[in-house]
């Protein structure tokens, strides 16, 4: 949350302007100042980001409570990133607007009116009209209007009819989870292959490319519509996501964060793109300095580099603890057994004890040899990865955060 003395002086801003479009032109503005000195100043990373969409929610409630009818039989949701309450300066402002059927021409021409406000107050707005009918069809034809509706939340208007399209694209009617979890791999597969499956391009993207904001999302969706959770906090609880895997994809979106905030910032665009001339900006932006082992870019995106692996191999090890130990539970498990410490289960390589690397150290050049040796070897369970130590203080093993250090 924002501090109070960033938001209630904005907040006064919003109440004195009506719906004046030169006075919520200054709200936004002033939004953007106020946001901007507060991460200068030091302020975290996420009371920036869902601290903005705090305040477009409070400018769009507003328009609509002057504009719409309490009686329009309408609702304005958000939707996808701005559904989750993320918002960084330069995001599309995704919303969905609700319509009962039966009074949908009405409702269409203030829904116009206040279309045309956001557009003329400079809002980068995405929108649909639609009742919950028509997204439930849209929800079964197409998975990504599933995700964007699945993030959702009421910003105004009639909460029945917001319970209504929930309960019309929920996981018993459209995408099931099993369904769902097998799309969105191929999706993440399709992305990933556009970025020739590295981290390591020359030029990332940092929301679409391997290891970027996507990648994390990847695992919130899957989550969400198998457990019905909406954070990864809640798959800690459940006993799915480590504490340790829990903080290194915080930490690492939190990274994320910051450079995304500071590309939308320096290009004043939508900009996901690491260019090489950007690079250079960002590097000063966070006050890297050449010094005599590395310049200052290069400091830049060493730390970039390491943080998007390290959330590239969370991801891969999570999407697949999630199709072996959740998602196939119940199906029938193929195993072949290699010797007393390793199995190979529906492909992947497995230890048979969980304290095989404790007590036996040497196994770890063992599953690698094994893999050399046995071509139908997939690649390592993620059980068992989360097993791996990755060094050795005080003569014992030490977990740290999946091998992420």
């Amino acid at each position: 949350m924002l501090p109070a003395e960033i938001e209630l002086p904005l907040l006064k801003t919003l109440e004195s302007a009506g719906d004046h479009i030169g006075e919520l032109k200054s709200y936004i503005d002033a939004i953007n100042q106020a946001l901007l000195a507060a991460f200068k100043k030091g302020a975290s990373i996420d009371s920036v980001i869902t601290g903005r969409a705090h305040l477009v929610d409070k400018l769009l409630q507003s328009i609509w409570e002057q504009k719409c009818d309490p009686d329009c039989g309408a609702a304005l949701i958000a939707v996808g990133g701005y559904g989750r309450g993320e918002l960084h300066p330069s995001s599309d402002i995704d919303l969905l607007f609700l319509v009962e059927e039966s009074l949908q021409q009405e409702s269409e021409e203030q829904i116009s009116a206040i279309v045309t406000l956001l557009w003329d107050i400079g809002l980068n707005i995405g929108h649909s009209v639609r009742t919950p009918e028509m997204c439930a069809t849209e929800a079964e034809n197409d998975i990504t209007v599933t995700t964007t509706l699945m993030e959702s939340r009421l910003l105004a208007g009639s909460e029945s009819l917001y319970t209504e399209m929930q309960a019309a694209t929920g996981p018993d009617k459209v995408w099931p989870p099993d369904a769902f979890f097998q799309a969105k791999l191929e999706e993440q597969q399709r992305r990933h292959k556009k970025y020739d499956d590295t981290a390591h391009n020359l030029e990332p993207n940092i929301k679409g490319g391997p290891g970027g904001l996507r990648d994390i999302q990847m695992i919130q969706w899957v989550a969400r519509r198998k457990f019905g959770v909406t954070s990864l906090n809640e798959l800690v609880e459940r006993g799915i996501l480590t504490e340790a895997e829990f903080r290194s994809l915080e930490l690492g979106k939190k990274h994320l964060w910051r450079i995304r905030f500071m590309l939308h910032t320096i290009t004043e665009r939508e900009e996901d793109r690491l260019l090489f001339d950007l690079q250079q900006k960002l590097a000063a932006a966070f006050e890297h300095r050449d010094n005599e082992a590395n310049l200052a870019v290069e400091q830049f995106m060493q730390k970039y580099y390491r943080t998007i692996a390290r959330l590239q191999r969370l991801n891969e090890i999570l999407l697949q603890y999630f199709e072996e130990s959740i998602l196939n539970a119940d199906e029938k498990r193929e195993i072949t057994v290699l010797n007393r410490r390793f199995h190979i289960v529906n492909g992947y390589i497995g230890a048979v004890d969980s304290q095989i690397f404790s007590h036996r150290p040497l196994a770890l050049l063992e599953i690698f040899f094994l893999i050399t040796q046995n071509p139908m070897i997939r690649g390592i369970r993620a059980s068992t990865i989360r097993l791996i130590p990755c060094r050795l203080s005080d003569n014992r093993m030490v977990f740290t955060e999946c091998c992420a250090a």
